[in-house]
């Protein structure tokens, strides 16, 4: 049995990045581009003004008041058709093009804003206002790398070096298999001993939420036959993941299967907890994940390995949730020997994470999932947890941003 990091590094190291696909512009939001990018021209293009003002030489204002001849105006997108001469000033816009013999650009607001001459108020330094050819970014420079997740600034920058088009890592197609007799379909009636099958539709949200791209196969029933069936449709897919029947009972069939179909298994069973019955093999090429039935083990499991294998297969560099630092405001007990994965709620304090246990950890609780903000991780090799200690945490809502006061207020 590996130890989870031994588990999680095998999982790593059997996936990699798929094919690449052109996609247009904004169909690229949220992907990984699959190339580099390299600056065709210079941003900006040109010298232009930073400011709604005069474009003036600086020397014609070294004694202030000075005022200068206005001789033409230059609007955003205008074109050039004179130069500042000496005593002379062009009125311009932001964005517009500087003109020739300029080298300074004086704001409106420290004029008298004339418009056949203008009156300067304030000094003048050479270079003021001005946003040079290529000073953000310059002609050749690589401005992004392949393997980054592209965002709206990404969108903005592709988009200002004229890139309709881009080339981005394949999402995956994810195929998810529920298994067991006990399952029934949303919307089917529920009966004693019947349960909706939820695993299917929260490992389906969980894989749309990273972007990768979910494909529900129903229930396999406890009998080869289904097992076989489904399955062999599962290994069509970019990566299959199975839910139950991966533990040692008598219908418990879901390795046997895949071993008959081609799956090798690479682990069964992790020090982890909640999670243990944990298997992942290879197909071809392709990680199959078989996840523990429980529904609280399905999400952490998912969050643990099968999460940042599809970030990987996406080309995401980055494919772990960073660790921070919480402090317990209760006592935890467990058996030492396995890393206990502590469902917690989280307020901001003293300028530290405060982490409050969510409930009852046993893993047939969903509802402390439901009011769990991040999950602590509680070391191997101990066993009691006090109030005042300090422990990893990776965090899992987005709403808990807000409670980090903004600028230590």
């Amino acid at each position: 049995m590996p130890t989870f990091d031994e588990a999680r590094k095998m999982v790593l190291s059997s996936v990699a990045p798929l094919g690449v696909e052109r996609v247009s512009i904004l169909e690229a939001q949220g992907r990984v581009i699959a190339d580099d990018v390299v600056a065709p021209w210079d941003m900006p293009l040109c010298d232009n003004s930073a400011m709604d003002g005069y474009a003036v030489r600086a020397a014609d204002c070294a004694t202030i008041p000075a005022t200068l001849r206005v001789t033409g105006y230059i609007p955003a997108g205008g074109e050039v058709t004179g130069e500042v001469a000496p005593g002379c000033a062009i009125r311009i816009m932001t964005g517009a093009p500087l003109p020739p013999g300029c080298d300074a650009v004086v704001p409106v607001e420290e004029t008298d804003g004339g418009k056949e001459t203008v009156t300067v108020t304030a000094p003048v330094a050479a270079r003021q206002h001005i946003r040079f050819a290529g000073e953000d970014i310059a002609w050749g420079a690589t401005v992004m790398e392949a393997g980054t997740l592209i965002r709206p600034p990404e969108i903005s920058v592709l988009a200002s070096f004229g890139k309709a088009v881009v080339p981005v890592y394949r999402r995956p197609r994810v195929a998810i298999l529920s298994t067991g007799d006990e399952l029934i379909e949303l919307g089917e009636p529920l009966t004693p001993g019947k349960i909706v099958n939820s695993n299917a539709l929260s490992l389906a949200a969980s894989i749309m939420e990273i972007g990768a791209i979910p494909q529900i196969l129903g229930i396999a029933r406890d009998n080869v036959e289904s097992h076989r069936e489904k399955m062999r449709e599962g290994l069509t897919a970019d990566a299959l993941i199975t839910s139950a029947g991966v533990s040692a009972g008598d219908r418990d069939l879901v390795r046997d299967v895949l071993g008959e179909l081609g799956v090798t298994q690479l682990f069964w069973r992790v020090d982890m907890k909640p999670g243990g019955p944990t298997a992942f093999g290879v197909y071809e090429g392709k990680p199959v994940f078989s996840l523990p039935g429980n529904p609280v083990s399905t999400m952490i499991t998912f969050e643990e390995f099968v999460r940042p294998a599809l970030l990987r297969m996406m080309g995401h560099r980055r494919v772990f949730k960073p660790l921070v630092k919480a402090v317990l405001q209760s006592e935890f007990r467990k058996k030492p020997g396995k890393l206990h994965f502590l469902r917690v709620r989280l307020t901001w304090a003293d300028g530290r994470y405060q982490a409050y246990s969510s409930g009852d950890q046993n893993t047939g609780i969903l509802k402390t999932m439901l009011l769990a903000d991040a999950i602590a991780l509680l070391p191997a090799d101990r066993n009691v947890f006090s109030p005042g200690d300090e422990v990893d945490i990776h965090i899992l809502s987005g709403n808990v941003e807000m409670l980090e006061p903004v600028n230590g207020e």
